[in-house]
C-alpha cells in the first residue's frame, strides 16, 4: 500500500513539475505583460490590431514556460509551432506579404507626381543611419544592416532581411519593427511640428491628375524591371509587390487580385504574427542585444520621419511658388501603408481644415515601400 502511494506520489510531483507554474521565471513574466499591452493598445487604442493582436497573443504562446523536450516551443524542431516558423526563418511570409500589398496599393497619386519618390528615396537614410549607430555601437556589419531596416518601418521588409543577415536577432527586430509602425500616429506628429512652420503646414498643393489604365500597368511592369535590375537581391520582394499590382491594374485577373489583397494576406498575416511573437520565448529573447535594437529602432524612425520633413524644405527651396511641396508629407516617406499618410492629412487638417493632403501624402507612402525593399536589397548585396 505504502508502494502504491509513493508512486501516486511521484506522478503528481512529476506532472507539478511539468506545469507552467513550476517553469515560470521573471523573464516569462515580463514578456507576458509585454504580450497584454500590445493586446491593450491594439484593442483600446486601435493601434495596428490587424498586426498586435496576432503578435501579442503569440507572445503569450511562446512565454507560457515548459519542460524541454516535449516537441511544444517555436525553436524545437518538430513542434507544430516551428513549423509554422519555418515561413518565417526562410523568408517566405514575406513576399507573400507583398504580393497582397501590392494588389491593394494604387500608385495613381506617385504616377501623377513621379517627383514625389525622392521623398519616399530620402526617408530611408532612417536605414542607413541605424546602421550606422549600430556600428559604432559595436553590432557586426550583417547585425547592423538587419537592424537599421527598422527605420523603413516596414515589417515584412524587416522580418526578410534579418532572416538572412541576423537570424537570431529576428524576433526583436520583427517586434521592434510592428511596434514602430503601430505607434506611427504617436511618434511623427511632434517631429511633423517641430520641424515646420506654420507657413509651411497650410502650402496648398495642385490635385493630382487624372492617370490611366494603361500608365498603371506599364508602371507595374516598368517598375518592376528597373528595381530589379538595379538591385536584384530585392527581387523576392519587389517581384511580388509589382505582380500584385499588375493582378490589380490588369483587370483581368480581379479574382486573383482580391485573393492576394484578401484571404491570402490575411492568412499569412495570422501566421506571420503568430510565430513572430512566439519566437519572443524569455530565454532567447530578454537580452541586453535585444532592448539596444529597440532603442536603435526608435532611432531609425526618428531618423528616416526627419530626413523626409527636412527633404521637402530642401526641395521646396528650388520650387516656384505654386509648386511647392507641404512638408507635413515628409513624413509619409516611411513605409507604414497608409498610417503615414493619413498623419499627414490628420496634422494638415489641425491647421487648415480644408487642405486634404491624404493623396498627396499616398504617393511618397508607396514609394516608402518600394524605397525600404530596394534598401533592403542593397544592404543584402553587400553584407551577404
Amino acid at each position: 500500500m505504502g508502494t502504491f502511494f509513493e508512486f501516486i506520489l511521484e506522478n503528481i510531483q512529476q506532472f507539478l513539475s511539468f506545469t507552467a507554474f513550476a517553469n515560470l521565471t521573471i523573464g516569462h513574466i515580463i514578456m507576458i505583460a509585454i504580450g497584454l499591452i500590445f493586446i491593450y493598445l491594439a484593442i483600446a487604442k486601435d493601434f495596428e490590431p490587424m498586426l498586435l493582436i496576432p503578435i501579442g497573443f503569440g507572445i503569450l504562446v511562446g512565454n507560457i514556460a515548459f519542460a524541454p523536450g516535449f516537441q511544444i516551443g517555436v525553436y524545437e524542431e518538430g513542434s507544430v509551432l516551428n513549423y509554422l516558423y519555418f515561413g518565417v526563418v526562410k523568408g517566405l511570409y514575406p513576399p507573400l506579404i507583398f504580393l497582397g500589398i501590392g494588389a491593394m496599393t494604387d500608385f495613381s497619386a506617385l504616377i501623377s507626381n513621379p517627383r514625389l519618390i525622392l521623398i519616399g528615396a530620402s526617408a530611408q537614410f532612417g536605414i542607413f543611419g541605424a546602421y550606422c549607430i549600430a556600428l559604432a555601437l559595436g553590432f557586426s556589419p550583417t547585425e547592423a544592416g538587419a537592424i537599421g531596416i527598422i527605420g523603413g518601418a516596414d515589417g515584412p521588409t524587416a522580418i526578410f532581411l534579418s532572416s538572412k543577415l541576423a537570424p537570431e536577432l529576428m524576433g526583436a527586430i520583427a517586434i521592434s519593427a510592428y511596434s514602430y509602425m503601430a505607434l506611427v500616429p504617436v511618434i511623427q506628429p511632434p517631429i511633423m511640428r517641430l520641424l515646420t512652420s506654420p507657413k509651411e503646414r497650410v502650402i496648398r498643393m495642385k490635385p493630382p491628375r487624372s492617370v490611366s489604365k494603361k500608365e498603371k500597368v506599364i508602371f507595374a511592369i516598368a517598375g518592376m524591371l528597373l528595381t530589379t535590375f538595379i538591385v536584384p537581391s530585392g527581387l523576392p520582394l519587389l517581384g511580388m509587390l509589382f505582380f500584385g499590382n499588375l493582378l490589380k491594374e490588369s483587370g483581368v485577373t480581379k479574382r486573383l487580385a482580391d485573393t492576394a489583397k484578401g484571404p491570402m494576406i490575411d492568412v499569412v498575416t495570422i501566421l506571420l504574427g503568430l510565430t513572430v511573437g512566439a519566437s519572443t520565448q524569455a530565454t532567447t529573447f530578454l537580452t541586453f542585444k535585444s532592448v539596444g535594437i529597440f532603442m536603435l529602432g526608435a532611432f531609425s524612425f526618428i531618423i528616416a520621419t526627419t530626413c523626409g520633413v527636412l527633404f521637402v524644405k530642401f526641395l521646396n527651396l528650388f520650387l516656384k511658388e505654386g509648386n511647392k511641396i507641404n512638408p507635413l508629407i515628409g513624413n509619409s516617406g516611411v513605409s507604414a501603408v497608409p498610417d503615414s499618410a493619413r498623419v499627414s492629412q490628420v496634422v494638415g487638417l489641425e491647421y487648415d481644415k480644408t487642405n486634404h493632403l491624404l493623396m498627396h501624402a499616398m504617393a511618397p507612402n508607396v514609394a516608402g515601400v518600394i524605397g525600404s525593399a530596394v534598401a533592403a536589397g542593397i544592404i543584402l548585396s553587400f553584407l551577404m
